[in-house]
């Protein structure tokens, strides 16, 4: 590696393999209520199935678990608590005979228990972003504000995880990166234009490939606009610098008309600058010329690449990519040649700084070189990789020798295939999203589509007062009870999708479902369908209590996922070190977990 600092340590595969037993053990009675969908919660009484309990006292209990916040040394499971004689209060929680939860508050400490944070498993991100750098200075560049071209919540992420990889970059001496479901190229283009770095975004879409370079186009020339902004703009410089030249050539040959008819010292010395630039005070003279030596200063440094001024970045983007102005034709007249030169030789150099957008579809068998002509030693990343893109991407990290690290940020858990979901049913298919890790395997391990639906909920959010869609939710359900009783359809295979923000009530919601789905709603009179909704009123806080226990429980299996991945890197020998990473605010970014892996330098 280029840099010799040891990093965090991290637990070893035994230790992540004993918290994964203990995890399974809770999970194997929980995720009975993280598969049951709450479309059927009516149809199937969910609530009589699964829980023994009354709502309002799970409503309770777990409204305080969630706004609680992190109490480690409460969230023990219930032998433990009493004894520490190991995990094996599960009954306490879960009826044995009948397997309904019968304790909620046990529930609670055992979900919090099993969480990422709790089990300490996460390496902090200051601590690995210190321990990266070593005894380097940051880079800081300009307080640039990507939030002016991207959400919030984009912003938010691109802005701590771009920090990080050029942090491992400059650990293992790396300039090429390999952006995998790169999207709209914003994480790309920031790798790029603030960190200097080769990015390669690849992305199955063309759609979103054309998108990303049109993007990354825009991108730079409100990059341009920002530092003119924040400075003043290097063209603009030379314009005021030009004028003042101009002014001083226009007095000189005043002065030496003026001079044959009176060339007396007196009147020379009465002469000032003021006297032929009154557009400009002193101090502002004196601000453009420092600016001006700063801005030379500065155009030597481009290997840091930190955007300090306009001119660094001018100087970073190919003379090809600038898009001409009259200011930069006037500055193109005006520039000496050899700063002309220096900026042609400048843009060549920096050429390797760029971000190329790529089409193609990646699988775990991939092969980089046929997508990548010049691939060299290079970082993969990928920030929020939907379903087995996640996976694959460590496996792709695993098997070619010159992807000296990773860092993933995967999502969309419920598009994860399962290798055994479906034991049952002949399939082809060799590499499986879930499970990744040796243990899990040999468990035969699955949580089932709709138990990984339940780990993108967003606890977290939930805490803050951003509340579960109970409402629509409960409307959702009690459609499917009418679908089932009126049209002796049990299972529909199409979705209803977001037609109750289009409602203005239940009745127009019902209507409007039947519709899409096909079915004649006419035969429903309003009188029927609004029977359905009285029914079903009174028990919406069992709905809404249901969707607080699979919000808890959501953590627990996203900490399955997460270390069967860890665990993964870890079982391959030669993963240097690898480590779970809290990167993002959970409460702007929900998938806030980033999978981190360095390979044995030679």
């Amino acid at each position: 590696m280029a840099a010799s600092s040891p990093l965090p340590a991290a637990q070893d595969l035994p230790t992540l393999r004993a918290k994964l037993q203990g995890l399974l053990r809770f999970l194997r009675q929980a995720l009975s209520i993280a598969n049951a969908h709450t479309v059927d919660f009516y149809t199937e009484s969910v609530w009589a199935q699964l829980v023994d309990l009354p709502p309002e006292t799970v409503l309770e209990v777990l409204r305080a678990t969630a706004t609680a916040g992190d109490r480690t040394s409460e969230a023990r499971p219930p032998a433990e608590a009493e004894g520490g004689a190991g995990i094996t209060g599960f009954s306490k929680i879960f009826c044995e005979t009948s397997q309904k939860l019968v304790s909620v508050e046990a529930f609670a400490l055992a979900t919090k228990y099993y969480s990422i944070q709790n089990l300490g498993i996460c390496t902090p991100f200051e601590q690995l972003l210190v321990a990266l750098r070593g005894n380097k200075e940051e880079k800081t560049g300009d307080n640039v504000k990507p939030d002016e071209f991207m959400n919030l919540k984009k912003s938010h992420e691109v802005q701590a995880m771009s920090e990080l990889i050029s942090s491992i970059a400059d650990y293992c001496g790396i300039k090429q990166v390999i952006d995998l479901g790169s999207g709209k190229g914003y994480l790309s283009s920031y790798l790029s234009l603030k960190y200097g770095l080769k990015v390669y975004g690849i992305d199955s879409s063309s759609t979103n490939t054309h998108g990303a370079q049109e993007r990354n186009r825009k991108l730079k020339k409100h990059w341009k606009v920002y530092h003119t902004r924040s400075n003043l703009d290097v063209n603009d410089l030379a314009l005021k610098m030009a004028k003042e030249k101009k002014m001083q050539d226009q007095v000189k040959n005043k002065a030496d008309i003026e001079g044959v008819c009176n060339n007396s010292p007196a009147n020379q010395e009465m002469m000032s600058t003021s006297d032929f630039l009154p557009d400009f005070s002193s101090s502002v003279i004196s601000n453009i010329r420092k600016q001006m030596e700063n801005l030379h200063v500065h155009s030597h440094r481009e290997e840091n690449l930190c955007f300090e001024n306009a001119s660094s970045l001018i100087d970073f983007l190919p003379i090809n990519a600038i898009e001409p102005t009259s200011s930069s034709q006037i500055l193109k007249r005006k520039m000496p040649e050899a700063n002309r030169e220096r900026r042609k030789t400048t843009s060549k150099s920096n050429e390797s700084n760029i971000y190329s957008p790529l089409t193609s579809f990646i699988t775990a068998d991939s092969e980089l070189h046929d997508i990548i002509k010049d691939l060299e030693d290079c970082l993969m990343v990928g920030l929020h990789t939907c379903g087995d893109l996640a996976p694959n991407t460590l496996r792709i990290f695993t098997s070619n020798s010159e992807i000296k690290g990773v860092c993933s940020v995967g999502c969309c858990y419920h598009l994860l295939s399962e290798e055994f979901e479906n034991p049952h049913k002949e399939c082809t298919q060799e590499k499986w999203g879930f499970p990744m890790c040796h243990y899990l395997k040999e468990e035969r391990w699955s949580c089932g589509r709709n138990a990984r639906m339940s780990a993108c909920l967003a606890l977290e959010r939930v805490a803050v007062g951003q509340g579960l869609p109970t409402e629509s939710l409960f409307y959702r359900a009690v459609l499917q009870d009418i679908i089932k009783d009126c049209y002796g359809i049990t299972k529909c295979d199409r979705y209803v999708g977001k037609i109750y923000s289009k409602s203005s009530s239940f009745l127009d919601y019902v209507r409007k479902s039947l519709k899409k789905l096909g079915l004649d709603e006419s035969k429903l009179p309003e009188k029927m369908i609004m029977d359905y909704y009285e029914k079903y009123k009174p028990r919406m806080n069992e709905l809404e209590a249901f969707n607080m226990l699979k919000v808890v429980l959501a953590p627990c299996i996203e900490t399955l996922i997460l270390l069967d991945r860890l665990c993964y890197l870890k079982e391959q020998e030669d993963t240097a070190w690898s480590a779970l990473v809290k990167l993002f605010d959970p409460v702007k970014s929900p998938r806030c977990y980033a999978v981190i892996a360095l390979k044995q330098q030679q």
